[in-house]
């Protein structure tokens, strides 16, 4: 199970930010503006936050194989986006993509749950983001080579082929061993208001969103921003933005082993601080050099704090798969609405002011949350890493 779930979230890190270094021949090719090509990235989040805390419920019905079957299959849809005549069809499967991404994400909670224990909990969600952003990485980097020598929608129809072939052989997967008994536990509007009113949860929702965001939106727009601003070839932008992800393969694994020795409030903390520095001077910095060295302190920040944020709430008191799953889901619906509004605001901003900065600032101000709701963590969960 473990090399199975690991599988799903290559795939889905594959299409993530995929199209990212593809905008500017999106933009030639449909004649599209920068704040309708920011759509490509940002609504896919937006469906990714409606269908978080639902799918979280919906897991508990279905159950996890179902419901990570429903993932595959909306996420294999990009598998067609080289036959995407026109830019709505190629947002109307980017779409899907953000449904499946919801899904897995709510469904990956309480599989992991379910299926591991103790320190594995720990491993898998550290193996799990950073196999996550090796996808994201390869992505990115490879986007340019292989738009080159296939075109840029059949490009993305390759990444979208790990998802669909992830839908042929998923029914192999074995079930969980308490998957009748997740089915039998139905999840109503009630319990996830409960759950949500948590102050460590909301500490956590909020500390996370303004992190993800930013990483979001840099992520999208930092190749244009390269290319556009300091005259790097998009090859070489596409690479530089490839590090963000690929450095956070390295620091999701340090994240996970972390809490052994430190707390997962300090873990976050640290995390918080190197989110906003990063953030600004990804693109404040005018030299290369430096540029290369904040978009490595960013990718370690947005990415080591990851398995702490994503096992906390399984060492909640009380905490069962089904309320992991609504907590994961609601990770999604809040991550998600900022990951759909920054990379159209950044759009939105450089159209109307000629610029990237005013959009780029607010991202990194923003970002500051992490640190911010870090700090207010309880002491509960100071002293929560050590016993991990």
């Amino acid at each position: 199970m473990a090399v199975m779930t690991l599988a799903a979230n290559l795939a889905a890190g594959l299409n993530l930010f995929s199209v990212s270094p593809l905008l500017p021949l999106a933009i030639e090719d449909y004649g599209i503006g920068r704040w309708e090509a920011g759509l490509l990235i940002s609504m896919p989040m937006l469906m990714g936050a409606v269908m978080g805390i639902p799918g979280g419920m919906l897991v508990s019905r279905i159950g996890i194989k179902r419901a990570f079957m429903i993932a595959w299959v909306c996420m294999g849809l990009l598998s067609l986006s080289a036959f995407a005549p026109n830019f709505l069809v190629l947002l109307v499967l980017r779409l899907f993509y953000g449904v499946g991404l919801a899904m897995m994400v709510a469904a990956n909670g309480p599989l992991v749950m379910q299926w591991f224990r103790g320190r594995q909990v720990l491993l898998i969600n550290a193996g799990n983001t950073a196999i996550l952003s090796l996808g994201v990485a390869a992505s990115v980097a490879g986007a340019i080579p292989l738009a080159e020598a296939l075109g840029w929608k059949a490009a993305l129809t390759v990444y979208g082929a790990a998802c669909l072939l992830g839908a042929v052989i998923w029914p192999l997967a074995p079930e969980p061993w308490s998957s009748e008994a997740g089915r039998r536990a139905r999840i109503l509007v009630r319990d996830v208001i409960r759950v949500l009113r948590g102050r460590t949860i909301l500490l956590l929702l909020v500390g996370d969103v303004g992190a993800i965001a930013q990483y979001t939106a840099l992520t999208g727009w930092l190749p244009t921003f390269f290319n556009e601003i300091r005259n790097i070839s998009l090859e070489e932008a596409g690479f530089l933005t490839s590090i963000l992800p690929f450095v956070g393969v390295f620091a999701v694994f340090a994240g996970g082993a972390l809490p052994i020795r430190f707390s997962f409030r300090s873990i976050l903390v640290f995390s918080g601080i190197l989110v906003t520095l990063g953030g600004f001077g990804s693109f404040l910095s005018p030299g290369i050099v430096a540029i290369y060295l904040f978009v490595v302190v960013l990718g370690v920040g947005s990415w080591i704090y990851v398995p702490s944020l994503l096992t906390v709430p399984m060492r909640l008191p009380g905490a069962t798969p089904e309320q992991v799953a609504v907590v994961w889901g609601s990770i999604m619906t809040f991550a998600g609405l900022g990951m759909f509004l920054w990379p159209i605001l950044v759009g939105l901003l450089r159209d109307l002011t000629g610029s990237f900065f005013p959009g780029f600032l607010l991202c990194a101000i923003g970002s500051s949350s992490l640190l911010i709701c870090s700090l207010l963590l309880s002491g509960d969960v100071a002293s929560q890493g050590a016993d991990s």
